[in-house]
């Protein structure tokens, strides 16, 4: 018999984080939004439940999180590639902060369903800190590198 609170806490949770880490990139108009991650987290806890819940091998569970992590790679890839534009006259690398946030997303669905509450808790608030925190000092950053090339000048 299965404990259906347990698995709807852990797909609850998955959603949440995913959700969290959406809801950033989408108010910032960056591809991968919302829908994007929860669906992401969503699906690595899934995955994760599966040799968890048939009582698999620590080796099967192995290998359902070796494949989230080739699959989510693949859609990172295709991420950036889309964003990059190689058609364009001078392309730019573009979308590596999407890539690498789907990605975290998919191993904060691996964590929930895997039942690690605290770390799915904890790798959410450093995923966001990064994405709210890090943009913030980059932008000051370029500002003062501005100045100081019209002080050059």
């Amino acid at each position: 018999m299965h404990n259906w609170d347990n698995l709807v806490i852990r797909l609850a949770l998955a959603i949440l984080a995913g959700g969290m880490i959406g809801w950033d990139r989408e108010q910032r108009h960056k591809a991968g939004g919302l829908r994007t991650h929860m669906l992401v987290s969503l699906g690595a806890a899934l995955f994760v439940l599966v040799p968890i819940e048939i009582n698999g091998s620590g080796e099967e569970l192995s290998r359902a999180i070796q494949g989230i992590a080739t699959g989510v790679g693949f859609l990172g890839a295709g991420e950036i590639l889309h964003q990059s534009r190689p058609d364009q006259r001078n392309p730019k690398v573009k979308g590596l902060t999407s890539a690498a946030s789907i990605w975290v997303t998919a191993a904060l669905g691996i964590t929930s369903g895997a039942g690690l509450w605290l770390l799915t808790l904890l790798g959410t608030v450093l995923t966001l800190l990064i994405l709210i925190g890090v943009k913030q000092v980059e932008q000051r950053a370029i500002v003062s590198r501005r100045n100081d090339l019209d002080e050059e000048e």
